[in-house]
């Protein structure tokens, strides 16, 4: 039958559902097809912890569903932060409550509004529910309070801020994040995005945690897929007033977390030993390799000031991003190029061990020096 010639009609999707450009995860193969090591999704160099994996074994059957509510997840998390377990919500990763936060309090005729330069998935979380995306212009490449604050309207609902910001990893400290919130309406949540929040050092954490208890507009949220090295388990958790937490509840999945994630988040809670360590190496590697780089500014190359996992490079010279995502393929390094999220002359790469970044910094070294 020639498809071409029948009218039939079929169900169309909503016209923000087809605005949507799908999110694209960063790949672990090239071109053609042959494994490469990938720094390209921001996963943990060390790993899981060995607690948490030997939990595995101990995991509810698989034929059982799980704990509707994680109640024992939520309650260790909450000892760990000082939060009331009441307040806080579990996600299948933080993707999920990133989501439902913007269905729960945005629609059709609504803004949402975001950092240019921000996570890719929260214009996605915007058109799902048929809200407006609006992008704030950015302060070299990080959230600009006041850039954000001019784009407020009495159609704002939703403020999504990831700190650190993903991919450009830039943060803002807890002077400035105050003083966002302070500036927003009552009835607009902000919400904190703290994804790679363990990865900064303790005493210079942003305050998001102890707004949420205190504010009634504050949602946070975080995940396990990075410093816990749980990526493949998806398991988010975020945290807020009462009122907001009851709104996430009533649409997120049900039996959102499996058995198995349930007892491996557990476990890797109380591994907290295995979070210092890897905060720890992640800081000393982070360190040399931004040293290495920027020990070839004469060339055009400018790592970006970073407080995550990762390290965003601006290529401003003879050597393109492109050129270089394409060389380090050819080392076997998979990065990720950014063309599609307005940094074509960037590339965001993983921290991973001492030795991968040592050979990244050489290579990239070698091929300015060709360019």
């Amino acid at each position: 039958m020639d498809n071409t010639t029948d009218l039939t009609p079929f169900p169309q999707p909503k016209p923000w559902i087809s605005a949507i450009h799908a999110y694209v995860p960063g790949k672990s193969k090239g071109a053609d097809g042959r494994p490469l090591t990938k720094l390209s999704a921001n996963e943990n160099p060390l790993g899981t912890s060995a607690a948490a994996l030997a939990a595995r074994a101990d995991a509810a059957a698989p034929a059982l569903y799980p704990d509707p509510d994680s109640n024992a997840l939520r309650a260790a998390l909450g000892d760990l932060h000082g939060v009331p377990a009441a307040r806080i919500v579990m996600g299948t990763g933080s993707d999920e409550i990133l989501h439902i936060a913007a269905q729960a309090y945005a629609g059709p005729g609504d803004e949402i509004i975001y950092v240019r330069y921000g996570f890719s998935v929260y214009d996605i979380a915007a058109r799902r529910c048929g809200a407006t995306p609006i992008v704030a212009p950015d302060a070299d490449y990080g959230t600009d309070v006041d850039a954000l604050l001019a784009l407020v309207t009495d159609r704002t609902r939703v403020v999504f801020v990831a700190n650190p910001n993903n991919p450009t990893g830039s943060f803002l400290p807890a002077g400035d994040l105050a003083r966002l919130h302070a500036a927003l309406p009552s009835d607009v949540l902000l919400v904190v995005d703290q994804a790679y929040g363990e990865y900064v050092a303790p005493a210079d954490e942003d305050g998001a945690l102890a707004l949420a208890e205190r504010a009634g507009n504050v949602l946070v949220t975080r995940t396990f897929s990075k410093i816990y090295g749980l990526a493949g388990e998806r398991i988010g958790w975020g945290t807020g007033a009462d009122h907001i937490i009851d709104a996430l509840n009533r649409i997120r999945g049900p039996f959102n977390l499996s058995n198995t994630a349930q007892a491996m988040a557990l476990a890797a809670v109380a591994d907290q030993a295995f979070v210092e360590a890897s905060r720890t190496h992640n800081l000393e590697q982070r360190t040399r390799f931004v040293a290495a780089l920027e020990a070839m500014g004469n060339h055009g190359i400018r790592p970006l000031p970073s407080q995550a996992n990762f390290v965003l490079i601006l290529f401003e010279g003879a050597l393109s991003a492109q050129t270089v995502y394409e060389g380090l393929m050819e080392h076997g390094y998979i990065t990720r190029w950014l063309p599609n999220q307005g940094l074509p002359h960037g590339l965001r790469i993983t921290i991973g061990t001492a030795a991968q970044m040592d050979e990244i910094a050489a290579a990239i070294r070698q091929m300015a020096e060709r360019a």
